[in-house]
């Protein structure tokens, strides 16, 4: 497990943090398919936090994307690096992420969120934000439609809706299972919409959610377990923004 201190210079502030999505968000590339489905690696990362205690920790588990079996895993702790704000979320999250992602001892090809990518308010959710710090593919695939609107889709799993903001697309609402409450997929960084509901429909054989994420999130909730029992008290280091 890596230890993660809070980056020089991450945004304090709410204002810091929506001047950096700005500029970060023209780099978003929309224009590529992404990687097929079922081939080479997928990687799911989510977090756990411990807010009484300031910690958060991250998994990364790279799957075979053929068989879904587990290839890597790595996991990271750190500080909570900014206050919970709705729709600054990723700036919580991303330095503990990126640490699991580069411990990894294999590449993570298609990166899967649990989150948002343009299904955002700024239309810069963590899977964007992720996807265009580290230049991986991404994806994100949410358990809500945060702030957005859908029609239920049709029973049948594979039957899909559009997330709508307005009349802007900027997801879709996608049934993963047979009468069971949609996942909402968006795109986060080189993989187009239709490649990101393939993708999730391939991850998710059994259960609502991917196995990517599923096994990301008991990754990491074991790792912030293991953290908060022996935390002592400035083990983390650096102070917080």
């Amino acid at each position: 497990m890596r230890t993660v201190s809070i980056p020089a210079g991450w945004p304090a502030t709410e204002e810091q943090a929506r001047a950096v999505q700005d500029e970060l968000r023209t780099k978003v590339v929309l224009d590529e398919p992404g990687p097929p489905p079922g081939t080479g690696h997928v990687t799911g990362v989510d977090v756990a936090y411990d807010d009484e205690r300031d910690v958060v920790a991250a998994a990364a588990v790279v799957l075979d994307a053929a068989t879904l079996d587990v290839v890597a895993e790595a996991t990271a702790v750190g500080r909570i690096s900014f206050p919970y704000v709705p729709g600054l979320l990723a700036f919580r999250e991303i330095p503990t992420v990126m640490a699991a992602l580069e411990a990894l001892p294999c590449p993570p090809g298609l990166v899967v969120c649990d989150g948002y990518g343009l299904a955002h308010p700024r239309r810069f959710g963590l899977a964007g934000h992720l996807g265009v710090l580290t230049g991986l593919p991404t994806i994100g695939v949410a358990k809500n439609p945060f702030t957005f609107t859908y029609d239920d889709p049709p029973t049948p799993r594979g039957s899909a809706s559009p997330l709508l903001a307005g009349t802007e697309e900027v997801g879709r609402a996608l049934r993963t299972r047979e009468a069971v409450k949609p996942v909402f997929v968006s795109v986060g960084h080189r993989v187009n919409l239709d490649n990101a509901c393939a993708h999730t429909l391939a991850l998710t054989p059994q259960y609502r959610l991917p196995e990517t994420t599923r096994r990301a999130d008991s990754l990491c909730r074991t790792a912030l377990k293991e953290a908060t029992v022996a935390l002592r008290p400035g083990d983390l280091g650096g102070p917080r923004p």
